[in-house]
């Protein structure tokens, strides 16, 4: 009987021990996805500023003048005619830009750009569990091949884009939780963007949660650990101003106390919510509450390991008040 208890409290012990590990791997990996971030903040009215100041004529455009746009039509495939209030979103950046190139991915058109320019990725692009994770994948493809702008399609347009054309990369950042990759730019074939499509393939994994999946496999938590991950490789920030290998995080905070955006207008979304979502934005808007209840909840158990590990130690017993002699 000793014995069983004995195997059953080290089981128990190594157990939770591990438990707790994993726990602070993940943390620790999380932090870099939830917290500050690396590169440069670029906020939407220091790049209208920069455009505007007489010294902008010595600046090189280094983004080509292109917007790409996907739309995967989920609800009725082959029908590649947008939504009413998507086409007039779209229509209004295509106004605001008219000297830029507008480029649309419908679903096939998609599909054989992967297989004719990265046959390498098709297995998994045609494997993705959830259909918005092709979405995700085939933006960074594009801007690989491509450069340019890319714009989800509930994103509009409040002016024309030209500022934005004088960043090797960027990258849109709510300023809380993961960067976005709802809106970013790049020119063609830079390394950052080789590096993301090259951990494509080794963050493909299912994580039981479609949120999750989604967004740490192709979307948003996948995009800023590997941004993380970019920056981590990179020689260290140089004194000479004309010597910069960061890249930038274009601010897009929609908080009703933040700066007003210049550029960009946010309107109806949704279209890739699964059952989870509400929960996991919930937790993203509570972070400090989960660490909190998380190592709150560890420190419970480990009391309650403690006084196990004590009550094996007196075999199970508990010590007995001394009696006072009794005079017979």
């Amino acid at each position: 009987m000793r014995a069983s208890i004995r195997i059953s409290f080290i089981f128990w012990t190594v157990l939770l021990f591990g438990a707790f590990i994993y726990i602070i791997i993940s943390l620790l990996r999380f932090k870099q996805i939830f917290f500050e971030h690396a590169g440069l903040t670029l906020s939407q009215a220091e790049a209208a500023d920069a455009y505007a100041d007489p010294a902008h004529e010595n600046r090189v455009q280094q983004i080509p003048k292109i917007v790409h746009q996907v739309f995967h039509n989920w609800n009725d495939p082959g029908n590649n005619t947008l939504p009413e209030d998507w086409a007039k979103i779209r229509g209004n950046c295509m106004d605001l830009n008219p000297d830029f190139e507008f480029m649309i991915w419908t679903e096939q058109k998609s599909r054989d750009f992967i297989e004719t320019e990265y046959p390498w990725f098709l297995q998994t692009y045609d494997g993705y569990r959830y259909k918005v994770q092709r979405v995700d994948a085939v933006r960074y493809f594009l801007l690989l091949h491509y450069g340019g702008i890319y714009i989800d399609l509930d994103n509009g347009c409040k002016t024309a884009l030209d500022p934005l054309l004088y960043y090797p990369v960027w990258v849109t950042d709510g300023a809380r939780g993961a960067l976005s990759n709802n809106i970013i730019a790049g020119k063609p074939n830079h390394p950052f963007w080789a590096h993301v499509t090259m951990s494509l393939i080794p963050y493909d994994w299912n994580y039981f949660f479609p949120y999750v999946t989604i967004s740490f496999a192709s979307g948003q938590w996948f995009e800023t650990a590997v941004w993380e991950k970019y920056h981590a490789m990179l020689p260290a920030p140089s004194e000479n101003p004309d010597v910069e290998h960061r890249l930038y995080r274009l601010i897009m905070d929609d908080r009703p106390e933040a700066d007003e955006w210049v550029f960009f207008t946010q309107e109806r979304g949704g279209t890739w919510v699964n059952w989870d979502n509400r929960m996991f934005l919930e937790i993203g808007d509570h972070l400090f509450l989960l660490f909190a209840t998380l190592l709150g909840g560890f420190a419970i158990v480990s009391w309650w390991a403690q006084r196990c590990a004590r009550k094996y130690r007196s075999g199970g017993y508990s010590r007995l008040m001394s009696m006072p002699d009794r005079v017979v």
